[in-house]
């Protein structure tokens, strides 16, 4: 069973960092891309960026640009979002998604929560 489960999300602080981890199962990551994607409260669910099955980054939001990266651990079957420097308005569910073929593959959505 194809699955993706992301984790990582939490409460921070303005100008805090949290690491989101999106880890597969059921097929390798490294063959596939893979993109983070945010929905905020009230808004659509925009993509903030993605990685190609070369590793290849392209992001989507340029407000996130300079402050988060993706990168991989093939080994692990996991793909991370480095985020730094965090706003208030990164707020949002965080969902990692892996595009199979004509398919797209959700995980479940991990909050994060940027307040003081």
């Amino acid at each position: 069973q194809v699955q993706l489960v992301e984790s990582g999300g939490g409460l921070v602080q303005p100008g805090g960092s949290l690491r989101l981890s999106c880890v597969a199962s059921g097929f390798t990551l490294d063959h596939y891309a893979i993109g983070w994607y945010r929905q905020a409260p009230g808004k659509e669910r925009e993509g903030i960026l993605c990685s190609s099955n070369t590793e290849t980054t392209t992001y989507y939001t340029d407000s996130v640009k300079g402050r988060f990266t993706i990168f991989r651990d093939n080994a692990a079957n996991t793909v991370y979002l480095q985020m730094n420097t965090l706003k208030p308005e990164d707020t949002a569910v965080y969902y990692c998604a892996a595009t199979i073929g004509v398919s797209v593959t959700w995980g479940q959505g991990t909050q994060v929560t940027v307040s003081s």
